[in-house]
């Protein structure tokens, strides 16, 4: 997956850290509704199908039809998966479904824009999962300004416990208050 993504010009699948982090946080989750905003070449997508089991679905919605088609390619045969190709925040503020047990937003809605719409599609109890929160080289100029103001925004709310981890491209979890 990683050779076809680069291939594609693709460098930001998640890298493995953040991965096994994903695949635990699926496994704890039985029969689980999980959403990853964000699909890319589908990285991060694999991690989250590896520790699923086979009740629990996943919604992966991506902007580049032409990246998430690597994605479609190699996990599209999975039944627990669908895939959605278009904007992450007009899918966040259409979608009216169940919440969801798992959040993994790995794209600006859902973490830099319509945050406060993905933290209410997170049922209690449920995890939002975030990363590239530390200075990486090729983030636009706005990155590190944009991070400071998510991380005030979810320090300041009382309905999500928050942890962050300084390690991988940097995380953030919440779990909401049940």
């Amino acid at each position: 997956m990683r050779v076809k993504a680069a291939d594609a010009g693709f460098t930001l699948s998640s890298e493995d850290r953040t991965g096994s982090l994903l695949a635990a946080l699926a496994a704890g989750r039985p029969g689980g509704r999980i959403l990853e905003l964000g699909t890319g070449a589908g990285e991060g997508a694999a991690w989250l199908l590896s520790g699923m089991d086979r009740a629990s679905r996943l919604t992966t919605v991506e902007l580049d039809a032409t990246v998430q088609a690597i994605a479609r390619e190699q996990l599209g045969a999975d039944p627990r998966v669908t895939f959605v190709a278009g904007d992450g925040g007009a899918w966040l503020e259409d979608f009216d479904g169940p919440p969801f047990d798992l959040v993994f937003a790995d794209t600006w809605p859902g973490k830099f824009t319509h945050l406060d719409r993905a933290l209410e599609l997170v049922a209690p109890g449920g995890t939002y999962l975030i990363d590239d929160l530390l200075p990486q080289p090729g983030r636009p100029r706005d990155h590190e300004a944009a991070v400071a103001r998510l991380l005030a925004e979810l320090d300041a709310r009382e309905d999500f416990r928050c942890v962050r981890l300084a390690w991988a491209s940097g995380l953030l979890m919440a779990v909401r208050a049940a």
